[in-house]
């Protein structure tokens, strides 16, 4: 006798979730759709559940995909899998015409699918909580976002006279969620009391650490703005607590701590590379600053072979940077060190892994080295 299989369903009703649904008459082909970002002006960021999957030849299409913020992002991408939410693989995805197709047998009866592997806000608790009772680290909350979640900021070391002042900021774009794995990955290095690099940089700095600038976003799903439409990374010369309170928290905090170094970690879409833009159009560059990112991006390359600097983003010409955007900001305001940090949605084309491509694990390892990167030119800074 044959056994109907009962109906597929698809949800996205939880932390980070993202889609619109329908079925078709087909069974295992779902029409989806990405909600966009508030504001109207940002979409590509997917998270959602497909249940009573098992067995089930799924096909899914996003019929949206072409009004995606970045279409070239599309090119070559492979959609994160995962039946429990911890191992993330990548699915046959294919986009044409328009159209963003994913498949994937079900193997359970619950299966996950997303852009890139969640970092959720429950996850992000622990890392704050897990952090905040590790040696010499002061957790702190600066203040409330638009929906009113804490803006969590660790400081790790004392901050004693003469020591650098290195801040690490993350997910000012909440759908990059490789930033925040990165930044796991370097506080679990950072705090590890027997990694004798580690506590040599806590003799000569200290370090403020936000893992997640935009929560409101992270949880609603969206790929750029905060929950009042704002990109963060367009708000840094004039920020307000209406508009990007955010931003404007962790400036004033910049500005009582003082800036040697900063990295903001960030995420591309469209190119397969791991790659950092630097303050290259401020006007007034010290040579100083430009040697001390040179010799980062030297020793990074050295400490992973999955960072490059053959590709990038192009320079801008002295004196024409954005000013609104965080690392030029912060290199005027402070003469520092300010640089982001951009890693793939995709895979690395030079370092492929066809199972998994550019991963959570991968993630934490590049922010473990970039403690290297950092030893290697903390003296020069300030």
């Amino acid at each position: 006798m044959k056994v109907e299989l009962p109906p597929v369903h698809i949800d996205s009703a939880f932390d980070s979730g993202n889609i619109i649904s329908g079925i078709t008459s087909q069974p295992g082909e779902l029409r989806l759709k990405i909600r966009p970002d508030v504001g109207d002006e940002h979409l590509q960021w997917f998270h959602y559940r497909v249940a009573n999957a098992r067995g089930r030849a799924l096909v899914m299409h996003i019929e949206n995909a072409g009004k995606a913020s970045y279409l070239d992002g599309w090119t070559g991408y492979r959609a994160c899998g995962s039946y429990d939410r911890t191992n993330w693989f990548r699915c046959d995805t294919t986009y044409e015409d328009g159209q963003l197709t994913i498949r994937h047998r079900a193997a359970a009866d619950h299966v996950y699918f997303a852009y890139f592997a969640p970092y959720s806000l429950e996850r992000h608790r622990n890392l704050i909580a897990r952090a905040d009772r590790r040696p010499r680290t002061f957790g702190t909350m600066l203040g409330a976002t638009v929906d009113g979640r804490g803006l969590d900021m660790l400081q790790i070391g004392e901050p004693i006279e003469g020591r650098k002042r290195c801040w690490i900021i993350a997910r000012q774009h909440p759908g990059e969620t490789m930033a925040e794995w990165l930044v796991e990955g370097l506080l679990e290095r950072l705090q590890d009391t027997d990694d004798p690099l580690s506590r040599s940089l806590l003799e000569r700095a200290v370090f403020y650490v936000v893992p997640n600038m935009n929560p409101d976003g992270s949880f609603r799903g969206h790929l750029r703005t905060n929950a009042a439409g704002a990109n963060l990374n367009r708000e840094w010369a004039e920020p307000t607590m209406e508009r990007s309170p955010e931003v404007l928290l962790v400036r004033n905090e910049m500005d009582k701590t003082g800036v040697d170094f900063c990295l903001d970690v960030h995420g591309d879409e469209a190119l397969p590379y791991n790659f950092i833009a630097g303050s290259d159009g401020v006007e007034g560059l010290t040579e100083r600053i430009v040697t001390a990112r040179r010799d980062y991006e030297a020793a990074l390359v050295t400490a992973s072979p999955d960072f490059q600097t053959k590709v990038g983003y192009p320079k801008a010409p002295p004196g024409k940077a954005n000013m609104t955007m965080a690392t030029n900001q912060i290199a005027k305001r402070f003469g520092a060190l300010a640089m982001t940090l951009e890693q793939p949605f995709k895979d690395t084309i030079d370092t492929p892994d066809e199972m998994y491509g550019w991963s959570p694990p991968r993630c934490r390892n590049l922010g473990r080295a970039n403690l290297n990167a950092l030893h290697a030119v903390l003296d020069s800074l300030g």
